[in-house]
């Protein structure tokens, strides 16, 4: 009998699958549609010239958001162009060997030397080699964040103390209290994974999103902490309390995405992160929704944290969702009915 209950639920799971799956891609773009980091339009210009030795672009790029105090997308920018960068460096060569003490191909430079050093397994001594890089950028542009953001990833791979690291975050929120690299890079430091623990993390996330302005992506800081719990695997032992603010993490991230712009590539690592920790919870209409609102814009994070293949693996994942969802549709609905 229980054998039978057990086929029973399974062919009824598999015809709720094959009826409703097709249905529920509505609204997805198809998979040869979706587009990996894809670039804002301010962005993809200067990528273009980069790839053919122009640094101009760039240079111009981030001369404009330096001169309107833009930090958030000059921190995107910055990254962004360091991690072209990392596979082609010649333009970025050129330009600081002809502007010597621009701000805006220092801070490129410096973001670029520590990326190369978190990748050695020389890490921490490559790291302390890029100090001066990071210093001459603050320098530079003394009222930036971006440095100091790229100071505060440059110490968590250094291994400096929590004394260190505040007098770091000192000097960066007083330059952009509420910059959203700078929070991020805080809350590695003070993740499970690294020099803290679940807790200091969400903490830290939730007082942050608290104190944001409206709309900032700092509110979204609290699903990046259940982020570094889940990435963990069970985020160590079971815990109904880190389970419910996980689950009040990922309704803050689903509700900024709500009033953020459809299909925004920069809203989009948001919302490719929060559909990971809703799919982790099992939360599946709530992640289908979210996938619908990523569109196009699939992003390397989080789904390079899991496979080599990122775009592959949000696909699937995409494609799980919309699975898990049929399978939960009633066989015949309402409509269906009438």
């Amino acid at each position: 009998m229980v054998r039978t209950m057990s086929l029973l639920r399974a062919l009824q799971r598999t015809a709720r699958m094959m009826r409703h799956t097709p249905r529920l891609a509505d609204g997805l773009p198809p998979d040869d549609a979706v587009l990996l980091d894809a670039p804002d339009d301010r962005l993809a210009p200067a990528l273009v010239a980069a790839a053919l030795g122009d640094h101009e672009p760039a240079a111009k790029l981030l001369e404009t958001t330096r001169g309107e105090a833009d930090w958030e997308n000059r921190d995107r920018y910055v990254t962004r162009l360091a991690a072209f960068a990392e596979r082609r460096d010649a333009w970025l060569t050129a330009w600081a060997g002809a502007a010597p003490g621009d701000p805006d191909a220092l801070v490129v430079v410096a973001e670029l030397a520590v990326r190369r050093a978190w990748e050695s397994p020389a890490r921490a001594e490559r790291l302390r080699e890029t100090g001066p890089l990071i210093d001459a950028a603050a320098e530079a542009a003394p009222n930036d964040p971006v440095p100091w953001r790229i100071a505060l990833d440059h110490a968590r791979g250094t291994r400096a103390t929590h004394t260190a690291f505040e007098a770091l975050w000192e000097q960066a929120v007083r330059r952009s209290p509420h910059h959203y690299g700078c929070h991020v890079a805080a809350l590695r430091y003070l993740s499970a994974r690294w020099y803290g623990s679940h807790r200091e993390c969400f903490d830290f996330a939730e007082q942050a999103a608290a104190d944001a302005l409206p709309g900032s992506l700092v509110q979204a800081l609290p699903v990046r902490a259940a982020f570094a719990r889940l990435e963990s695997g069970t985020g160590g032992p079971a815990s109904p309390i880190l389970d419910d603010r996980t689950d009040t993490a990922a309704d803050l991230a689903i509700a900024l995405s709500a009033t953020s712009p459809a299909s925004d590539p920069w809203t989009a690592e948001i919302r490719n992160l929060t559909a990971y920790v809703l799919l982790v919870r099992r939360r599946w209409a709530e992640a289908l929704e979210e996938f619908r609102l990523i569109g196009p814009y699939a992003t390397s994070f989080p789904w390079s944290r899991f496979s080599d293949d990122p775009l592959g693996q949000f696909l699937d994942a995409r494609a799980g969702v919309r699975l898990n969802v049929a399978s939960m549709t009633p066989l015949r609905t309402r409509t269906a009915r009438r």
